[in-house]
């Protein structure tokens, strides 16, 4: 089946599936594996110097010849990080790396990122922004970015204590937004990849759901304990739903579905497989599927 949705016409991938953004976590070799499985691997810029990206960059493209993006993380002024001492002009920096080297896919998160859009879109590039609230995605719409990537309260990684749901910031989203929608936050199977794409979203962003596969750089110890999460404990929940301004030790329901460490090449292949098969029992016969 052919996937064609506003995403993909952007991307140039075969799925409309984005990579997640690691901070530490992040590996070229993750990166390269999602990029050649058919959706769009993502290099965290901010995992490393200004040098060692260039050169990530370079090796990202021997390693797939299929699009890649990266991620440019504005870590928000009353959260403690070593990034936070940066200025815009460290961050345009990284920005001219990734540009000379030919990469049209740039998403941003975390905080305002308007001075890095505005240098993008300068360049005929693309602009992604990360939201977890509506008003964010709102206000960086207005400011010329080409999609967004909407995160339920679900998600693992940083919390905002406002968030909504993913059902609830996605299809308000889609009501109160334009331009094209990724969705994220507990997303880690068929259905519910099928499940976001009808609440309005043209991609999906995986994160949790691929970070037990073979190639993610976490380590087998972890992935053996998150593979056994039971993510209905109360000691769970309380972990995951803090409602406060910082991140989480526990991955996305997404986890649940994983029940074995796997190359990610077989984990995207699967999800799009049983994507199509529930499609077709649903009657779906089109042999693509434009959204």
């Amino acid at each position: 089946m052919i996937w064609n949705t506003k995403i993909t016409n952007l991307t140039k991938t075969k799925f409309p599936l984005i990579m997640a953004a690691f901070a530490r976590l992040n590996s070229i070799e993750l990166a390269a594996a999602f990029s050649n499985a058919g959706g769009l691997g993502i290099i965290t810029a901010m995992n490393y110097d200004l040098q060692g990206f260039k050169a990530t960059l370079i090796k990202m493209k021997q390693l797939t010849d299929k699009p890649f993006g990266i991620n440019i993380t504005v870590v928000p002024p009353e959260v403690s990080s070593v990034h936070n001492k940066l200025s815009q002009e460290d961050y345009l920096k990284y920005i001219e790396v990734a540009i000379d080297q030919g990469i049209n896919i740039i998403t941003t998160s975390a905080f305002q990122a308007n001075f890095i859009g505005k240098r993008v879109k300068e360049a005929g590039c693309h602009w992604f922004h990360k939201c977890a609230l509506i008003r964010h995605a709102l206000s960086a719409e207005k400011n010329g970015v080409d999609a967004i990537t909407i995160i339920g309260m679900e998600a693992a990684g940083f919390k905002n204590p406002y968030q909504h749901t993913t059902l609830i910031n996605l299809t308000i989203a889609k009501r109160m937004l334009k331009i094209p929608l990724i969705a994220a936050g507990g997303i880690g199977d068929a259905r519910g990849f099928l499940g976001v794409l009808a609440m309005g979203a043209d991609a999906v962003c995986l994160g949790t759901a691929i970070l037990t596969t073979k190639e993610s750089p976490l380590l087998p110890i972890m992935k053996e304990q998150w593979l056994h999460t039971n993510v209905l404990s109360k000691e769970y929940h309380k972990s995951l739903y803090h409602f406060s301004l910082k991140g989480t030790r526990v991955p996305s329901p997404a986890i649940t579905f994983q029940k074995e460490i796997k190359p990610l090449s077989e984990f995207i292949e699967n999800l799009m497989s049983e994507a199509e098969s529930i499609l077709k029992s649903w009657k779906f016969n089109d042999q693509e599927m434009q959204i």
